[in-house]
């Protein structure tokens, strides 16, 4: 069994289907039409666009191609990841690009090379798609990681400053929030793991029982796929809170909160 390929008919019927959210919209005055059009115009040039590239990268054997794809993805996803929360703080999207990438990568290679035995290991079928995904989680993870951290120093500073006053380190003093942020970042992957296969059978896993695979195989890998996921995400929201704690309390042990910027 093969994929049947998706003629252009086919994709505008598709598309056709967006007419029900247009419809809400407009029925019930949302104010969305314009949004639902320039998203769905734009979800489309842009995986069109993604899919000339990986067909490009396909053909090669080369990882070059393959590591500048990794490195604009992630690029992509710190930006994205520094722009969510609503305190920012000088460097934050540096931190964002150091967390994400060093956990993104290290756990891709580490489940390409060691676990699935890709070969070679950057073989694009394999690294490109598993990377994406590990990359759209991790940004999620670290973004709201981040968020709460910054939050939580916020509203606590009486509390934390009180500590720092009574001879608490700033390790000591940031403990609660430090602790309350990394929560925050790893519990939406956990709760996508906990109801998988129950409520939600996720995109991985179709993709491949459509393409041909036997449902064994397809679940096998949708469960390697999980947990690198979630020890990509633990392990960026772990650099991201760790570094955001560094650049918000000094070497003289003392809070600043004149770093943080909060978005209108």
């Amino acid at each position: 069994m093969s994929t049947e390929p998706i003629s252009d008919l086919q994709l505008a019927l598709a598309a056709g289907l967006m007419l029900v959210s247009l419809l809400v919209s407009w029925r019930l005055r949302l104010g969305l039409e314009r949004d639902i059009a320039i998203a769905s115009v734009r979800m489309t040039a842009q995986l069109l666009l993604v899919g000339l590239i990986l067909n490009w990268v396909f053909a090669l054997n080369n990882p070059l191609p393959v590591i500048g794809i990794g490195v604009v993805m992630t690029i992509l996803a710190a930006h994205a990841a520094a722009g969510r929360p609503k305190r920012s703080y000088p460097r934050l999207l540096l931190d964002s690009f150091v967390s994400i990438m060093a956990s993104s990568f290290l756990v891709t290679g580490l489940a390409l090379r060691g676990i699935l035995d890709v070969q070679p290991w950057f073989l694009p079928q394999y690294s490109v798609p598993i990377l994406g995904m590990v990359l759209g989680n991790s940004l999620t993870g670290v973004s709201l990681a981040v968020d709460r951290f910054t939050s939580n120093l916020d509203a606590g500073r009486d509390e934390i400053e009180g500590l720092l006053a009574v001879g608490a380190t700033r390790w000591e003093a940031a403990h609660g929030p430090r602790r309350d942020a990394l929560r925050t970042g790893m519990i939406p992957t956990l709760n996508s793991m906990a109801i998988m296969g129950i409520v939600s059978l996720p995109g991985m896993m179709t993709g491949q029982i459509l393409g041909g695979a036997s449902p064994d195989t397809a679940v096998r890998y949708q469960i390697v796929i999980m947990f690198v996921i979630a020890s990509s995400t633990a392990l960026g929201c772990l650099l991201s809170v760790q570094l955001a704690y560094r650049r918000l309390f000094d070497n003289q042990h003392r809070l600043r909160l004149d770093q943080l910027q909060t978005r209108s």
